[in-house]
């Protein structure tokens, strides 16, 4: 089943955001090569493509996972949990309906 993983960012994250990105990437790139991610990206802070030093409010991953509890472990174990990134991590269910 596909589950919704929300990350929010903290305050004043955006250098820690930075340090953990490598390893964050790699971990959707494994999901990706496996065909388990919908989708995947930041939330910009501001209104614009690139939001420069405003940062991001959080991320938002859509994948395959057996289950919840899957889904909660893995979003747990995110370089951005690990490196303060997100203050708060919600999962849950998600099914695609369109495209």
């Amino acid at each position: 089943m596909w589950y919704a993983i929300e990350g929010y960012d903290g305050e004043d994250v955006l250098a820690h955001r930075a340090e953990a990105r490598p390893a964050h990437l790699a971990r959707l790139l494994a999901l990706r090569d496996a065909g388990r991610l919908l989708l995947a990206g930041p939330c910009p802070a501001i209104d614009a493509e690139d939001p420069g030093p405003a940062g991001f409010s959080g991320s938002i991953v859509i994948a395959e996972f057996d289950s919840l509890a899957d889904a909660r472990a893995w979003a747990d174990a995110d370089p951005y949990m690990e490196a303060g990134v997100y203050a708060r991590v919600d999962v849950r269910p998600f099914r695609q309906v369109l495209p």
